[in-house]
């Protein structure tokens, strides 16, 4: 897709949170209506006849757009965060990263087999916690999941969609 106002308004941070990373902050496409606006729609456009009943949003920056769609589709948010951030019984997922293990949890009861299920978050690189998301999900035996980010990091050194098994339906909005 990569629509020129959105890229036009992404900012890149140099050397964010470490030397030599270049952080894509999605909070400049957030803060501007017109860039809101256009996620929503292309957003919209890509899962409006896809059946989605619940929309995933992984911590943090994955509950902006994901709340936004949810609204738009007629579907449910699910909040995908951090140990001990949700109140009621969970289910969840480890996983590795760069310098040890994370993991995340939803609630027990927030997913079920009847269910088609959008995952969300802003940014593809490494694929980490995205596939921990994923791989949680599937525990509840949906009918269908997709996978979304807002901005997917193209680089031979990331490659985040090859942590996902073939088949696996992955969207991005902006490659850069």
């Amino acid at each position: 897709m990569n629509n020129k106002t959105l890229l036009e308004n992404l900012r890149c941070i140099p050397d964010f949170p470490q030397k030599g990373v270049n952080f894509r902050d999605v909070t400049t496409l957030f803060k501007n209506p017109k860039c809101l606006q256009i996620m929503e729609d292309e957003l919209y456009e890509m899962y409006k006849d896809k059946g989605v009943t619940k929309i995933v949003g992984i911590e943090s920056r994955g509950f902006v757009m994901a709340s936004a769609l949810a609204i738009k589709l007629n579907a449910g948010v699910v909040l995908c965060r951090k140990p001990g951030k949700l109140p009621g019984e969970t289910v969840q997922e480890s996983y590795s990263k760069e310098y040890g293990t994370d993991t995340i949890e939803i609630h027990k009861d927030a997913i079920t087999e009847d269910d088609i299920v959008l995952l969300h978050d802003d940014l593809l690189a490494t694929g980490g916690t995205m596939k921990a998301a994923y791989d949680l999900v599937k525990k509840f035996n949906p009918k269908k999941v997709y996978v979304n980010f807002l901005i997917e990091l193209i680089h031979e050194d990331l490659n985040g969609r090859s942590n996902f098994e073939e088949g696996t339906d992955i969207t991005s909005l902006l490659q850069v």
